[in-house]
Formats: C-alpha cells, structure tokens, sequence
C-alpha cells in the first residue's frame, strides 16, 4: 500500500491548528518533530533513563515539523492542494513560520523503517516502561512492562501528552477501578490503566485501524479479560458510571464531550485530559468548569498540558 507524508514546517504555535487540518485529510495521527524535544530526550529524563535516539540532522533548526501519514488515493492531489490552501490561510490568525508544506510517497514498509529506529524503551512513570514488541529488554526488579507496537494507529507512548496521562493515571488510579479511555489510538493508556490496577477499561476508538491496533497491543500485554476495544465516537451511547475517563485527544475534542464526560464519571471520580496545547489551557479549563467539574490538579511538559478534573 502506498501512503503520503506530508510535512508542514510549522511553529510550536501552530501545531494544534496544522494537527486539525492534517486530521481533516484524512491522518489518523501526526509526528511532531521539535529539535527541542530532541535535545531533551537525549539527556537524563525525570526517572533517570537516557532515551536512545539519533539523527538529529532530520530536525529542523527552528520551529516544528508537523508530519502525517494517508493513503496515496487517486484524488490525493485536489486533497494535497486544498490543504496547503487552508494552511496558508492560518497566516491570518497565526505564526505559522515558513509554512511549507512537502509530501513524500513511501510504501507501508519504508514508513515503518524509517521511525523504527528512533524509538527505544523509554520508562514514562514511576512503574511504567513502555518497550516496542521488537526490542529485546530485561526489565528491571518492580517494574511493570508494556510491550507496544503502534502500527498505522501511531501513539507510542512517549510523547509529552501520552506520558502526562499516564503519570495521572497512576496517581488517580484505585485497585478495583473502571475506566474509560476515549480515543484509545494504540491502546497505550488501556494497557497502563488495566497493570496499574483496573477491574474494567472500555477503550474507544472511531477508526478502525487503531481499533485493530489496540486489540492486538491489548492481547500481547496479556490484559484482555480487563479491556474491552470497540469502536465507539467519543463517548455516544456510553452509559454507567466509572470511577476515571480518560482521553489523549486534542483540546478542541475534549471539549466536544465534556458534559458526556461528567455524566459518565462517578462523584469522587476523575476526568483525566490531555493533548492540549498550552495556549488552549485556560479554555478547556473553564469548560472543565463550566460542566461542573473542579479543577483538581494541572501539569505540564514542555508546551502541553493535562488537566485532572474531578467530579465532586
């Protein structure tokens, strides 16, 4: 199959934005290259691990590359050229830098080479390692291990969003407990939540290639009698109450369903959200707010953050 990258060179800014347009054409997903995020994974993180990365080169020197990938279909072309378009567009409402925009076509295997190498084990919490299903590792004595291959469903668990959801989940987190993860992607929160103690997790997705994705992720990590991985579109025809929901999405998602997710969550439970670009943070907030919720705990990594909101 061949499939179509296309880059945007772009601003810290402006990746929420380009993210949302890429999503528009069709990406389930995007890489963000930051020659910033680059230097800080090659020095000592939080928990003392060094992440094994190399070629530094591919970065840009300023600003963002803001990749995705999807099917080169036979209209790609009208696709491509609305797209830059819309990019150009963002020019009125914000520093987009250079803007320019390139698109590569590759077959599905050169795709999956070429990010391969860049990601290693990398240990994301206090008892959270995740390893890709390739790599051979000895985990060490207490820690807990989750074997991950990504696929096309992208998410591998050690961007800055995805890392300040799990560190919540495990703090939030009571033995017993039932989960919803919206968005489930590679089903990297899922398989975290069910080792870090969860009775149940209903993961989500509305594609079907994360769903597949997950499903498989979930049965290496030996969790599928805790997950349950279905197509789902937020959290439309959820019913019940559980203790945490959780989703990884963008900003302008989240607050798509937050009312849902206030009544899905128990009183006394928590909304964990993350995905969201620093300059959306006070108007997820005060949505958080607004649906009831109470602004329990707010962190940060770098330019993103995750707010806990918890259901009085």
């Amino acid at each position: 199959m061949k499939w179509s990258e296309i880059c945007v060179h772009t601003t810290q800014q402006a990746v929420e934005a380009v993210s949302n347009l890429l999503h528009e054409v069709g990406a389930q997903g995007v890489v963000i290259e930051d020659v910033e995020d680059y230097d800080q994974m090659m020095a000592e993180d939080h928990f003392g691990e060094i992440w094994d990365v190399s070629g530094r080169e591919s970065y840009p020197t300023s600003g963002v590359y803001v990749k995705a990938y999807v099917p080169a279909s036979g209209d790609f072309q009208d696709t491509f050229a609305a797209f830059k378009k819309e990019v150009d567009g963002l020019r009125h409402v914000l520093d987009i830098g250079t803007g320019d925009v390139t698109v590569v076509e590759m077959d599905e295997e050169d795709w999956a080479h070429s990010w391969k190498q860049y990601y290693k084990p990398v240990k994301i919490s206090q008892h959270l390692t995740i390893v890709p299903l390739w790599e051979d590792y000895e985990p060490q004595p207490e820690e807990n291990v989750i074997l991950l291959d990504p696929g096309m469903a992208f998410g591998t668990g050690t961007h800055p969003t995805t890392m300040l959801c799990i560190q919540a989940i495990e703090n939030y987190i009571r033995p017993g407990d039932r989960l919803i993860d919206v968005g489930t992607g590679s089903g990297v929160l899922a398989i975290a939540a069910a080792k870090l103690g969860a009775e149940r997790v209903e993961a989500l997705d509305l594609d079907a290639v994360a769903v597949e994705s997950a499903r498989q992720n979930v049965e290496t990590n030996g969790v599928g009698h805790i997950i349950d991985v279905k197509t789902g579109d937020l959290l439309k025809g959820m019913t019940g109450e559980y203790d945490l929901v959780v989703a990884n999405i963008l900003a302008d998602v989240i607050m798509l369903f937050i009312d849902d997710a206030y009544a899905r969550v128990k009183p006394g439970g928590y909304f964990i959200t993350s995905g969201i670009i620093g300059q959306k943070r006070a108007e997820v907030t005060e949505a958080l707010k607004a649906s009831g919720f109470a602004i329990e705990e707010t962190r940060v990594m770098e330019d993103w953050v995750a707010i806990i909101a918890k259901k009085d």
